[in-house]
């Protein structure tokens, strides 16, 4: 059986506090993570993402001291959807982890292009928080 968990970084060279303070504002979502942040938007209390299965509510960590930028994914009647996400220092710059967890009815194909999806939002993290601090 295939592996399920995978966890995907890129490096940044931006320091910690100046990738986090960026990163973990929901509103900053649209500008690097393509997935349901597009449609991502401020519904009253929550922010919420248009999905092909409804409306999804995605849930945030409060900004922390920790470099934590987990969230929740919630879509009517189907299970929570956990995206655990990690910032730390790395030298002068940033390491980001994404910790991709296979769902249970998930085939090979389909965590492999939800893993290629990740990075691409890892690299486009990266390529805008490199160009503000150019």
């Amino acid at each position: 059986m295939s592996e399920q968990v995978r966890h995907l970084s890129v490096s940044i060279a931006v320091p910690l506090a100046r990738a986090y303070a960026f990163a973990h504002q929901p509103d900053n979502f649209p500008l690097w993570a393509a997935g349901l942040s597009r449609s991502l938007h401020h519904d009253g209390e929550h922010w919420v993402a248009d999905t092909p299965q409804g409306p999804a509510v995605v849930l945030f960590t409060p900004p922390n001291d920790f470099g934590i930028l987990d969230h929740h994914v919630r879509i009517d009647r189907q299970a929570d959807i956990y995206i655990p996400l990690r910032m730390i220092a790395h030298g002068d710059g940033t390491a980001v982890i994404f910790t991709l967890l296979r769902l249970p009815d998930m085939d090979d194909a389909a965590f492999e292009a939800d893993a290629q999806a990740v990075m691409t939002d890892l690299q486009s993290l990266k390529l805008l928080l490199e160009q503000q601090a150019g």
